[in-house]
């Protein structure tokens, strides 16, 4: 991965040595989750009412492996550490789940009704996020074609599905196979359904070296098994901080660099700014360049830490009424002082919610580039055969309400401005705002 600086003629930046270097620039997930690192994603169960579920990527510092949880279906697990015994093929599994059916009672699922199921789903959720190629007639038009198609297999159901989704023109939105992924169920004997990412990651983390024990149900309908797993540290500190004299001396910046929002990322950058303020910074530089996202709710979190109580740290937008929130800063901030942010065109996701939660509460200036512009939020439906649809149904929207996806950012200057000039900026921003 490339790396863009600011601008050469940002003298007073610091430039940072490999020695000064805590982690290396963050690895892809597994191909199932890497594209949920920059995104808000759930996942729902759509046998009857679409019960809401959590899914929660990689828990930097804790365990080496993507990981869902949920109540019992299956979407993704990777372990290249833990050997697991062969589960039963798919085929056999969804068979055998359809013979346990018909004597159970309840109508098997057909070809059809899994084709008209993620059709459903697309029609009362999907966001269209600009692109313009979905309306509830056109939606319903498919519909119709659809359902005077012969689907004599469910492998055909699948690809009609896939075709379905393809056609919406939006690359977040896609079809999973059941046998995508296994499911964590709980961890050292804690159930982990309906717990958050912080909840579960606090479950998952623990000294170096030492043992958690893992429930793991491997595929669709496959065995469940208890591993444990030794704890590794996978994730370094995302957080390089310093003390830098401004003004001929006069005055010092506390400098931090946050390069991803992982599990460490608020805790570290807590402790970041309690020793810069220590040492004597009467401002602080937020270096957010080459920051791609990673956990929305870390990025969140973060933005708290500047903003006053009940201040909006970010919208969100759907179509479904549990998509549309405001979140709002439920304490008082760690730091007043100024904040000058750096951001560039590798700016994304949850870089971008700090970015713009600062700049629209008149707490930061933006410096550098445009951001990437990436705030979308996608979730997981699955359907009755152990399959699965990633929708994207919401959206990021800034206090300010601006639509981050597609239009990114602007900063304020592009080069970094006198810090006179800097105070003044927020001073006028905020008898504005008043």
């Amino acid at each position: 991965m490339s790396v863009l600086a600011l601008s050469n003629s940002l003298p007073t930046l610091p430039q940072l040595s490999p020695s000064q270097s805590q982690s290396e620039t963050p690895k892809p997930l597994s191909p199932l989750l890497s594209n949920f690192t920059t995104t808000t994603t759930t996942i729902h169960n759509n046998s009857i009412s679409w019960t809401k579920k959590t899914i929660i990527t990689a828990l930097s510092g804790a365990l080496s492996f993507g990981l869902v949880f949920s109540p019992p279906c299956s979407v993704a697990l990777e372990s290249p550490t833990i050997q697991s015994p062969p589960s039963p093929s798919s085929e056999y599994c969804r068979e055998d789940e359809q013979v346990l059916k018909a004597e159970s009672g309840p109508e098997l699922v057909t070809n059809a009704g899994i084709v008209e199921e993620a059709w459903e789903i697309v029609n009362d959720s999907f966001l269209d996020t600009g692109r313009h190629r979905w309306s509830p007639q056109t939606w319903q038009e498919k519909k119709e074609y659809i359902m005077n198609t012969s689907i004599p297999t469910r492998a055909k159901a699948h690809d009609i599905i896939r075709r379905m989704l393809a056609s919406l023109g939006d690359p977040y939105t896609r079809f999973l196979e059941p046998e995508e992924g296994d499911e964590v169920l709980a961890v050292n004997g804690v159930d982990v359904r309906g717990k958050s990412a912080f909840e579960v990651s606090s479950l998952l983390q623990g000294p170096n070296e030492t043992f958690v024990t893992v429930k793991v149900k491997h595929g669709n309908c496959g065995p469940i098994q208890s591993i444990e797993v030794q704890r590794q540290l996978v994730a370094r500190t995302p957080v390089i901080y310093r003390l830098e004299q401004i003004d001929n001396g006069s005055a010092s910046v506390g400098y931090m660099r946050l390069k991803e929002f992982n599990a460490l990322a608020r805790k570290d950058l807590v402790i970041a700014m309690k020793r810069l303020q220590d040492m004597g910074a009467s401002s602080f530089i937020l270096d957010l360049r080459d920051n791609l996202g990673g956990l929305v709710q870390a990025g969140i979190e973060i933005a708290k830490l500047f903003l006053n109580e009940g201040e909006t740290v970010i919208y969100t937008v759907g179509r479904d009424q549990q998509y549309q929130n405001n979140v709002v800063a439920d304490t008082a901030p760690l730091v007043t002082a100024p904040v000058v942010v750096l951001v560039n065109n590798k700016t994304a996701s949850a870089s971008e919610i700090v970015a713009s939660s600062l700049h629209d509460n008149c707490r930061a200036v933006l410096v550098g580039e445009r951001t990437f512009g990436k705030g979308l939020i996608q979730s997981v439906f699955e359907l009755l055969d152990g399959s699965g649809v990633v929708v994207t149904v919401g959206k990021y929207v800034t206090p300010n309400h601006r639509d981050i996806n597609g239009n990114g950012i602007e900063p304020d200057y592009r080069n970094l401005p006198a810090w006179s000039d800097v105070t003044q900026h927020l001073s006028q921003c905020s008898k504005l705002q008043g």
